[in-house]
This record gives C-alpha cells, sequence and structure tokens, in this order.
C-alpha cells in the first residue's frame, strides 16, 4: 500500500517563520506550498521549492485569499472570477519557482477560507477546478472526500486526491470542527497517533461525538502550524511505516 504525508509550508513572511519547515522536509511525501498570499513570499517559496527538490519531496500549490494579517482564514467578499484569477496567479508562480529548480508542480490544495469558499459554492468549485485543468490537466486536486472540489475535479476531468486531516477534528457528517472550537485541533501526540493508526486499519476516524466515520483517503495531512507538528508528523511516519505501508509523493501514488 502506499501513503502520502503532506503539510503545508513556506507559510511564514519575510524573516518570520511559524513552522520548522527543514525539519518536516525530512519526514513528508508532498508539500504544498504557500505562494504569497495568505502567506509566503518570493524569496521563502524559491528557498521551499529548492529544499523539495533536494529532499525528493513532491510539491504543490497552496492558494489563499489575500490576507496576510488574517492568515487566509477569514471570510471576505470576492467574486468568482476573481477567486479564479487569484488562484492561478499563485498556481503559476510556484510553477515559475519550480521550472527554476527542475522541479514540477504536481497538486493543488486550497488553503483554509479559500477552500471553504468553493466548498460552499458549486459553480465556484467548478470554475475553479476548469482553471486548473486548463494549466495543467496533469494536476491533482487535495480535497476531503464527498466534498464539492471532489466532484469539480471530476466534472472537469482532471484527479482528486482525498485527504485525511490527522490533527483536525472530524464532525459525524464528515466536515472538519470549526477552529476556535474546543478540541477542533489535534496535538497531543498519543491522540494523534491513535486515530493514524485507526485510519490505517480500517480506514475510519472516531468523531467529536464518539461515532465511527470512514474516511476514503490515501493522503495525510498534518497543518505545519500545528504546536508541535514536527513531533506529530514523525509519530505518523512511524504508524505508516509500521503497517508496512511504503510513504510516496501524492504523485506517484497511482503510477
Amino acid at each position: 500500500m502506499k501513503i502520502d504525508l503532506n503539510s503545508d509550508m513556506g507559510e511564514g513572511f519575510g524573516r518570520w517563520r511559524i513552522a520548522d519547515d527543514d525539519g518536516l522536509m525530512d519526514v513528508i511525501s508532498s508539500a504544498n506550498v504557500a505562494c504569497g498570499f495568505h502567506a509566503g513570499d518570493y524569496a521563502i517559496m524559491n528557498r521551499t521549492v529548492q529544499l523539495a527538490k533536494e529532499k525528493g519531496v513532491g510539491i504543490g500549490a497552496h492558494p489563499g485569499l489575500p490576507d496576510l494579517m488574517g492568515f487566509g482564514r477569514r471570510a471576505m467578499s470576492i467574486s468568482d472570477a476573481d477567486m479564479e484569477a487569484m488562484m492561478v496567479y499563485q498556481i503559476g508562480a510556484l510553477q515559475a519557482v519550480a521550472a527554476l529548480h527542475g522541479h514540477r508542480v504536481t497538486h493543488v490544495s486550497y488553503h483554509a477560507a479559500f477552500g471553504n469558499m468553493a466548498n460552499a459554492d458549486e459553480g465556484l468549485a467548478l470554475r475553479l477546478a476548469r482553471a486548473i485543468a486548463a494549466l495543467d490537466r496533469e494536476l491533482t486536486v487535495f480535497c476531503m472526500p464527498g466534498q464539492l472540489t471532489e466532484r469539480a475535479a471530476d466534472k472537469a476531468c482532471i484527479r482528486a486526491q482525498t485527504l485525511f486531516l490527522a490533527d483536525r477534528a472530524y464532525t459525524s457528517l464528515g466536515t472538519l470542527v470549526p477552529r476556535g472550537q474546543p478540541g477542533a485541533v489535534i496535538h497531543d501526540l498519543d491522540a494523534v497517533r491513535a486515530r493514524v493508526r485507526q485510519f490505517l486499519e480500517d480506514g475510519s476516524v472516531t468523531t467529536s461525538v464518539g461515532s465511527r466515520l470512514e474516511v476514503r483517503a490515501q493522503s495525510i495531512l498534518v497543518h505545519s502550524d500545528t504546536p508541535g507538528s514536527l513531533e506529530l508528523a514523525k509519530a505518523i511516519r512511524s504508524e505508516i511505516e509500521a503497517t508496512g505501508a511504503v510513504l510516496t509523493p501524492a504523485f506517484q501514488l497511482h503510477d
């Protein structure tokens, strides 16, 4: 069995860093690179891509809303046309940096409020998926199973890669418990280990109300800004390897 372990990378700005990207890059197989809107800048993007190339880590664009102050997690009123334009702008920027280093952007992972907006509007989700297809039909869209973004990718005839979020609590409906609610972000090492082990063993997660929820996924996400993310990522990788699964960049999962 092949499993991808991915994390959001390059989410600093200028001299500020919020995660140990260097450490995480030794553990993960795919990196979702911030493209300068919710976080990141040209220098950080350049360094992140270069490091990913050196470590054999796959890279994807992590487009977000233009909201550095709010880290792209605040809702904004933006037209569908502007959403499309800002997304392709961010993907294109990363594609250029990747080309400089002989690397290739292989997936797109919407960030926070950007993704929430796409998953709340079928028309927007389809418009974004078709724009991604126009850029490169080989690009894969990262998403949670059953969301509008997954269905839109299918309609646009591009691949969707579904995710299991190791450090976020799930509702019984398969959505995430909103940030700010108690227990929404899970940073206890033993709890994350148990969740990942359950997912690997039977493809399920225990929800915030104690029910069992099936999770159809082949890629595990740990957020780099979750407290202790490096140790969490190491623990997740050890659980993956303990099952005999092979850690594999997302773009190689279907080879």
